[in-house]
């Protein structure tokens, strides 16, 4: 429910600077459906990603998530597309510290700063 209505755009991975040029690289969590508990979830890479997620015990899953299928010239964002895909899919830690919102895995730690459009 911390992550609700909120936008981030992330600032590292795997402990190294990301530099998105132009474009953030962002992630959203959006309305939080009644009936099911899930919030909505979107964000970009490469490709823009949405869907119905949920946090349980501190992890996030978006098990149902949609990708576009764009390919990119900048390598290391067609690795990121995959990256958070599985992330988000397969479940990753979330710990949200002030402004700092972490996604990790055993192998892919995703850091995010928060950068909401309105206060």
């Amino acid at each position: 429910e911390q992550l609700q209505h909120h936008r981030f755009v992330l600032t590292s991975v795997n402990g190294q600077a990301v530099n998105a040029g132009d474009r953030p690289l962002e992630l959203s969590f959006g309305e939080k459906m009644a009936i099911t508990g899930k919030m909505y979830v979107s964000g970009n890479m490469c490709n823009g990603f949405s869907g119905e997620g949920k946090v349980s015990d501190g992890e996030l899953k978006v098990k149902s998530l949609a990708m576009t299928r764009m390919l990119c010239h900048d390598a290391q964002l067609n690795t990121l597309d995959a990256t958070i895909g599985k992330m988000l899919r397969e479940g990753a830690q979330v710990d949200l510290t002030e402004n700092q919102l972490t996604l990790a895995t055993a192998d892919q730690t995703l850091v995010y700063k928060l950068a909401d459009l309105m206060h």
